[in-house]
């Protein structure tokens, strides 16, 4: 059975959009791209056709992989009216330590991508901003030490 993994209704989305365009353009790409290497010649030799089947291999491995995450996907709903720090939550702190502000919104694992301010929901950070509320100040243990961050607004 596989392990349920929350996620958020955006990325479910997200998921289901990747997987369609890999069953269908991602695959029907890789079928031009065996179909030209195998016109070379000699399969034995032809080390433009093994490359193509060894990239069909991975596209396949990572539909199947993404598929996985589907079946075992569970969205979790962000209460739009609540006002402590939780899964899908939208956070805005200011670390006290370097006076840097950020919004943060936790996501699931799979979702989580740092450069657009969306972390997991099961990383220090947002493990330590569950259930603020805003004008509090929590410290988190992060690899490179503690952190203070204050809590300016939670959407």
């Amino acid at each position: 059975m596989l392990e349920p993994e929350q996620i958020t209704a955006e990325g479910l989305v997200a998921l289901r959009a990747e997987i369609e365009q890999l069953e269908t353009e991602g695959r029907a790409a890789m079928a031009v791209r065996i179909k030209a290497a195998r016109e070379l010649g000699d399969l034995k030799e032809n080390a433009e056709y093994h490359i193509a089947k060894e990239d069909q291999a991975h596209l396949e491995t990572k539909i199947k992989r993404l598929n996985q995450r589907l079946r075992a996907a569970r969205v979790v709903e962000r209460v739009e009216d609540a006002d402590v720090v939780a899964f899908g939550s939208t956070v805005s702190v200011v670390d006290e330590a370097s006076g840097r502000a950020m919004d943060l919104t936790l996501v699931g694992a799979t979702e989580a991508d740092l450069k657009s301010g969306r972390i997991s929901f099961e990383s220090p950070v947002a493990q330590g901003l569950v259930g603020a509320r805003a004008g509090e100040t929590v410290a988190v243990q992060t690899p490179a030490g503690e952190r203070r961050y204050r809590v300016e607004r939670v959407g």
